[in-house]
């Protein structure tokens, strides 16, 4: 009788993990690809933005566990990050088919999604991010933005603080994260006007401070409209600013023509039969 080699747990169970995005509005953004890891997944994560959104969820997989419980007030976010990694990955060592869903695009402003899916490619499963649509790309349809007319450059607020970047106010300059600009704790959901004219006093080396600013406010429930408001960059510290508010600082000056470079084509353009 010939023997036979005992199979890992990882083979007789082979468990995978797809980490979707929901989009930002809820039932519109949701793609086929997405909802189909959704429906044939055995355990389903939801890191969503409304309560709403997990219901909705519900009606696509009978085991939906939302994630938001792990927050905590004056916890660090990265633990709970962290948290959210191990639950994921425990359920995919189990040998079962695993889907997290989180809203937007899973791999902007998210670092479970990236760190589980490296975890669980490192230890030999199959692992897969399907991208889905972001605050991103709500804020150029809404406030009517191509990225590509003039370039456009995107900081989280307070990584623009901690280190020595270079802004183009010649181009687009979104700031994400703005009412948490300046802290290192993360455990705050919000810092408050003195952190944010701080913010501002930075701006001020690259825009006049009666520069117009736009703070952006996505629509997450079909029965919500987009937020725009316009103010100047000195009133940023004093209005009302929620997580989600996104900053867009439009052009300030013109596009200055590189002409040495430009000469430089022209000659290559002479050299390649295209003048």
């Amino acid at each position: 009788m010939s023997a036979t080699a005992p199979s890992s747990s990882h083979e007789t169970a082979r468990g995978s993990l797809a980490c979707v995005g929901m989009g930002m509005t809820l039932g519109s953004h949701l793609t086929p690809l997405a909802r189909d890891h959704i429906e044939q997944a055995d355990v389903v994560f939801a890191a969503l933005s409304d309560h709403l959104v997990e219901l909705w969820l519900q009606r696509m997989n009978a085991d939906v566990r939302s994630l938001q419980p792990y927050y905590a007030e004056g916890k660090s976010r990265l633990k709970t990050y962290r948290e959210w990694v191990d639950l994921i990955l425990t359920e995919v060592r189990a040998g079962k088919r695993v889907c997290a869903v989180f809203y937007g695009h899973p791999g902007i402003f998210a670092w479970s999604p990236h760190k589980a899916i490296e975890i669980a490619r490192a230890e030999g499963f199959q692992a897969h991010m399907e991208p889905g649509i972001s605050a991103e790309d709500c804020l150029y349809a809404d406030v009517g933005i191509d990225p590509g007319r003039f370039g456009c450059q995107h900081f989280e607020a307070s990584q623009l603080l901690f280190y020595e970047h270079r802004i183009n106010p010649a181009g687009y300059v979104v700031l994400w994260q703005t009412a948490l600009v300046g802290d290192w704790s993360l455990t705050r959901f919000e810092t408050g006007p003195a952190y944010r004219q701080v913010l501002v006093d930075r701006l001020a080396r690259d825009y006049p401070l009666d520069h117009e600013v736009i703070v952006y406010h996505g629509a997450t429930l079909p029965i919500e409209q987009a937020r725009i408001r316009k103010v100047k960059l000195r009133d940023l510290p004093e209005i009302s600013l929620a997580s989600e508010d996104t900053v867009v600082l439009p052009p300030a000056l013109a596009l200055k023509p590189d002409l040495a470079m430009r000469e430089r084509l022209a000659e290559l353009d002479k050299a390649t039969g295209f003048a």
